[in-house]
């Protein structure tokens, strides 16, 4: 559609008389390439421009411009919740004012209420590194009487702000089913809207007429936690009452479930380079692994069971730097591909390596 400065250039020395000097270094030649460097930088410009107006290749800002206008709005970071526990030097709960901060390596939680006995510690660091510490935490002001300060459980995830790709995902799939009234698309895509979604499954008359069965997985495309569970269910159909009392149709009873994880224990024998490290080349297949795994339950809502390849496996570590060659490889101990259920995602267990 638009010319580059040697086609530019091509087309106008061709218009010009063959009795003249064109060649480079002429005065023709000089007088014409500043212009059609100019006007080749223009059509770079609007070439770049295009991609930014339309959804299949705006980025950034731009793709969450073009995506409001559907109605479809890219999900921002979030902060995670943390159970914890507060306890004085007899094991009783410590009581403890609301705002108080702790922190760890670098992470930070504030001490944001109680919930069912337990307190609640929301990280002040939004994204999924808000994620990976439970353990012993300290305080950051002096709180006397306090012996023990601890985090347990993950009450709901923090997550990444939704990348480009998956808010294209959304916005070009709207475009391809018709939502209306409680139907299986409009289900899908009410879900997919909502923070804690990554992915869902939507089962119409599962259980008799009128009765609606969601399964979902996090935006981290692993199992959601059983807060996120309930913020969704009683964000549809609260009590499971059909009443219309949520987003879902009145008379629609809706029962929210999230995956269920099937753990793997990869075992494999392992041939090493002669300069390789054992435990560094361990590692390192470890994260390849969980790489191929997560890739995996990426997948599972566009799926209708997920399959974890033994193939597949032995190229994620035969890629590994240090590997010279790998046989023998087996999943739960069995020398061949798992299947899994539809509402089923696979997690790493643990590696074992024969050297």
């Amino acid at each position: 559609m638009y010319e580059s400065y040697e086609e530019l250039m091509e087309r106008k020395l061709s218009l010009v008389d063959d009795k003249r000097d064109k060649r480079q270094g002429s005065l023709i030649y000089d007088a014409m390439a500043p212009n059609a460097a100019e006007t080749a930088t223009y059509y770079a410009e609007l070439a770049f421009l295009m991609d930014r107006t339309f959804g299949d290749t705006a980025t950034g800002d731009d793709l969450t411009r073009r995506c409001a206008e559907r109605g479809i709005i890219r999900k921002d970071a979030t902060q995670a919740t943390i159970y914890g526990e507060l306890l004085d030097a007899d094991g009783a709960i410590y009581e403890a004012a609301e705002g108080n901060r702790f922190s760890l390596e670098g992470q930070y939680y504030t001490l944001s209420g109680m919930e069912d006995g337990r307190y609640v510690f929301l990280s002040e660091t939004y994204g999924e590194s808000g994620n990976y510490y439970l353990g012993e935490i300290l305080p950051v002001q002096h709180l006397e009487g306090l012996a023990t300060a601890n985090l347990t459980e993950i009450r709901t995830d923090g997550e990444d702000a939704e990348d480009d790709e998956t808010l294209r995902s959304r916005y070009l799939a709207s475009f391809s089913t018709t939502v209306f009234g409680g139907n299986v698309a409009d289900y899908t895509q009410k879900l997919t809207a909502m923070e804690v979604v990554g992915g869902v499954k939507v089962y119409p008359v599962w259980d008799g007429g009128g009765t609606v069965k969601i399964v979902f997985v996090d935006r981290s495309y692993e199992k959601p936690t059983d807060t996120e569970v309930e913020e969704v269910q009683t964000t549809l159909d609260p009590e499971e009452r059909g009443l219309g009392y949520g987003v879902a149709p009145i008379g629609h009873k809706v029962h929210v479930e999230g995956v269920s994880e099937v753990e793997c224990t990869i075992t494999f024998d392992l041939t090493l380079q002669t300069d390789a490290v054992e435990e560094t080349v361990v590692a390192a297949i470890e994260e390849a692994l969980e790489a191929y795994m997560s890739e995996v339950r990426a997948t599972w809502a566009d799926k209708e069971y997920l399959v974890v390849r033994i193939s597949y496996l032995e190229a994620r570590i035969l890629e590994t730097t240090g590997v010279l060659d790998v046989a023998n490889c087996t999943i739960n101990g069995v020398d061949g591909n798992l299947t899994i259920g539809a509402d089923e995602i696979p997690i790493l267990a643990s590696v074992e390596v024969t050297t």
